[in-house]
Order: C-alpha cells, then structure tokens, then sequence
C-alpha cells in the first residue's frame, strides 16, 4: 500500500458525523502528519477500552488525555488511581516549549485546561468514603467473592434469607459472622426447623473465608453509608463532566479487596443505571489502572462474574477501559469485548518478552502498512498504536499515533492543593459520617445473651432444686437418726438413773447392815 493510499485511508477511517475527541497525529514512516488526526467517536465509548504497555511507555498520561476531553464533553470519568499519579487533572498544565512542539507536529493548538475533581476513598486515604453492605451484595455475589463451593453458597443464601424474613439489616461483616455462629448456636434449633440442618464445618470455612478479606481491609469497606452510584455522574457549574479519583495507593498490595470493590461497584451501577441502549455519548466511563490486580487473584467464579457485568454494562451507557502493561493480563472473553485499544511500546529483553510481544501484535488488526509485531518494540514515550471502533461498529485501520499532551498537571498535587479540593466536596460530609446502627450484630446478640442467660437460670433453678431436694433428703435422715438417738439416750438415762439410784440404795442398805454388824459385835 502506497504511503498516499494509507493517509488518505486514515483520514477516511478517522472522520466521524457525531462529537468525538482527538488522541493525536497519524505517524507515517516516522513522520507526524499534520492534520491527520486520529479521533474516537464518543458514541462508542461504552464499548470499552483497553491501554496497554510497558511501565513508562505513557499509559497514566493516554488516561489523563481521555478523562479530560471526556470531562470537557460533559460525561461523567471514576479513575481507580493505584499509583497515585492522576491527581494532577485537577490542575492546569503549566505548559512547556516541548509541548508544543509536539502540538505543532500534530497540527491543533495546546490550551491549558482544568478538569473538576471528586476525591473518593475506599481505605484511610482522604476523600468521601466508599461504602456498602453487605445485603446489597446479595447472596449470589457474596459468595463468589469469598470463593465458595454451593453447599457453603447455600448455607449464605440461608443467613440473608433469615435475615430479610426477620427483618434484621444485614450491614457489616460483624454482622454477618454474628449470624453464622447464632445459626449454629442458640439459634440452631429455630433455623434447623425452617430453613433445614447446616453443617457446621462449612459454617467453619465460611468464617476462615470472612477473616481472609478482612485481614485485607473489607471490614472498613462493608457498612453504612452507602454509596449512592447517581453521585458519579455529576457535572459542574460549567457542564462539564465529575473526574471522580479513587485514591488507591494504601491497597496495591490488597488485591481482593480492589476486585471485591470493582465487581459491586459495577453490579450496583448495573442495577441501578436505567437501560439505555447506544446513546450519542456515553454516560459514565470508568478506568481500572493496574488492570491485573483485578484479575490476578480472582477466582474462576469471580472472574464469570466480571467477564458477564462488562458485557452487560454497556446497555446501560457505561464503558470500562482496563489500563494493563500487556494484553495478556486481561482475559480473552474480556479482551474481546474492547472496542478501543491503544498500544504503548513494549519492551523485549527475555525470550519470554518476544513471545509476549508476537502475542499482543495478535490482539490487533492487521496492518497493510506497519510491521506490528516490530512497530511495538520501535514505539517512543508518548506515541501509541491506536485502532477504535467507528460509528457503525467497525474497527478502524491501526495507526501508529502521536499523542497530544494533556491540557492538566502531568504530575501529582500537593497536600495543600488535595486539602483545598476536599474543602470544597459537597459530599464528604454525606459519607464519611460514622453511622453503626442497630443491626444484626447487635440484635442477634441480644437474643444470645437473652438465651445465654434463659440457659444460666434454668441451671441454678436445677442446681437449687436439686440442693433443695438434697437438703430434704439429709433433714430426713437427721430426723431418723434423732430418733434413734433420742430413744437410745434416753434407755441409756433411764438404765443410768435406774443403775445410779441401786447404787445408791444398795450403798444406804450397806451402810445400815454395817452399822448393824458391828453393833452385833462382828468386826
């Protein structure tokens, strides 16, 4: 193909009828071709997105530049920001002669701009907490979370059961692990009777399974309040679309509890978001930075779940972009899904790398112009490989990309300037209120206690009686034995008194019958 032939192709494959945002200039045999620009329509955002590459390649500032026309466009942007770096969309760039440089090769002026900015927290960071309980997981998702086989997903299904037929909110995990050991415990007998018999070894494991992602931090993230999802998809004053960062820096190393956390925020915003089929522009996009977290440590389940929530979540006018150093982090049944790619250089130092390499060049479309698989290796800081999906659903040719720099800050905020936009949240306040109402806790354990201490009476009431009974039974035997004592003393009295008084009749006749001798002249 012609170098003429492959431009004008570019052009044609990049022009779109409805709003799009711009990612940079078409690279040709080396050269930026200026006004050659390589666009993504917005209407096909909720068709998801994958930015890969290696560590330094750009990824963070390829995010950066989406976030921020989307902004611009009036579409809501949740940044999962593990790293730290993506603070700087709330500040505008300070500009830099190589900038616009880059602008000038691209053929479109470089305007400073600033994006607002929600600071969120799922852990100590400062930001409105994120929150759920652990009902509005529901059964189903709960369990796929801790890994669990169906007779354990049974056993759960049985404790929200009883906790909806009783009405007992079911908020944290205290509450839940409360539940279980009622249902194996004093309240063994009033479940086994409704909901059938449970085994307690599996009771056991479910407990194990509950303190292995609370030693990850899930017992700050279940509870009250919980976080409603309209509150992503705010504009400001000026229209412009909510950059809602969730400061993730403190859980790099918790990667249950990220995935825990992504999978219901995306089963919440699916049950909640109305459907709404293919709209002009999406109503919310949401970026998974260290997209491998994700899926690294998640179980078969789990990741059926994940696979099934972003096929899905698209009909309701949201789009996922998974930001990964390489393709193969992502599953195929996911990968398949990404309608937008963009490709940062790769590096080969391993034969392991090459094979890596060979791989990711598979992943995109074939190219009548660039030798991908090398192209990939060859890519500097800042360009990419770039293929999206038209208005009619159709791949775009890939073109090796220039991209423009970001309108913000590329570099983090200050403690001060983090401080000054928290100041300024009109939700903070709303979620990071301490609410620990009555739940199932705390009236689970009332009814524990209230059997503990029923079990306590009945066994001194069974002690007494039995001390009661053992009292009559030894009054009895003293009485007897008084008796016995009583007549014996009182024949050894009367042979006593009886002995005492021949005594001493017998002593008064001796003394008169002595007397009476020797007045006879006996002695």
């Amino acid at each position: 193909m012609s170098k003429e032939k492959f431009i004008e192709d570019i052009n044609s494959g990049y022009t779109f009828k409805g709003s799009s945002i711009v990612m940079g200039g078409a690279m040709v045999d080396g050269e930026c071709q200026v006004d050659t620009l390589v666009r993504v329509p917005l209407k096909t955002l909720n068709r998801h997105g994958l930015i890969a590459g290696a560590t330094g390649s750009g990824k963070t500032k390829t995010l950066q530049i989406i976030a921020e026309q989307l902004s611009a466009n009036s579409v809501p942007v949740l940044l999962m920001d593990i790293k730290g770096d993506l603070s700087g969309i709330a500040a505008e760039s300070p500009g830099h002669i190589k900038i616009d440089e880059r602008h000038l090769k691209i053929g479109i002026p470089f305007t400073p701009d600033v994006s607002p900015v929600e600071f969120l927290s799922l852990s100590d960071e400062k930001g409105a907490r994120l929150r759920a309980t652990v009902s509005e997981f529901g059964p189903v998702l709960f369990s796929k979370i801790l890994d669990l086989t169906d007779t354990q997903s049974g056993i759960v299904a049985v404790v929200f059961k009883y906790c909806d037929d009783k009405k007992i909110p079911l908020l944290d995990l205290k509450d839940f692990k409360k539940t279980l050991q009622f249902m194996i415990g004093e309240g063994k007998a009033e479940i086994q009777e409704e909901y059938g018999r449970m085994s307690t070894s599996s009771v056991g494991t479910i407990m194990r399974k509950i303190v292995e992602i609370e030693q990850q931090g899930a017992d700050v993230f279940f509870g009250e309040t919980s976080f409603d999802t309209d509150d992503l998809l705010r504009l400001d004053e000026n229209g412009k679309g909510m950059v809602n960062i969730i400061r993730l820096t403190d859980i790099q190393d918790k990667p249950k509890l990220f995935s825990t956390f992504m999978l219901q925020l995306l089963a919440e915003i699916y049950s909640t978001f109305e459907e709404e089929g293919d709209l002009e522009q999406p109503k919310l996009v949401i970026f998974i930075d260290e997209a491998h977290l994700v899926f690294e440590e998640a179980s078969d389940a789990l990741l059926n779940q994940i696979e099934a929530m972003v096929k899905l979540i698209r009909s309701k006018g949201v789009g996922i972009f998974f930001v990964t150093q390489n393709p193969k982090d992502i599953p195929d049944d996911v990968l398949g899904q990404l309608g937008l790619k963009i490709q940062h250089a790769l590096r080969a130092f391993t034969a392991k790398d090459r094979k890596a390499i060979k791989l990711a060049a598979q992943n995109y479309p074939d190219s009548d112009y660039y030798d991908t698989e090398t192209l990939l290796t060859e890519l500097g800081i800042g360009e990419a490989l770039v293929t999206v999906l038209n208005e009619k659903g159709i791949p775009t040719p890939l073109v090796h990309t220039l991209l423009r720099a970001p309108q913000s800050r590329m570099d983090v905020l200050t403690k001060g300037e983090i401080n000054d936009i928290l100041k300024q949240s009109t939700i903070i306040d709303k979620y990071n209120e301490e609410v620990d109402r009555e739940s199932a806790y705390e009236i689970l354990g009332k009814k524990i206690k209230a059997a503990q201490d029923e079990e306590h009476q009945a066994k001194l009431k069974k002690e007494q009686e039995k001390a009661s009974k053992s009292s009559s039974r030894r009054r009895r035997e003293k009485s007897g034995l008084e008796k016995i004592v009583d007549s014996t003393a009182g024949r050894q009295i009367g042979r006593t008194v009886a002995r005492e008084l021949t005594r001493g009749l017998l002593g008064v006749l001796g003394i008169s019958s002595s007397r009476r001798k020797k007045k006879s002249g006996w002695f």
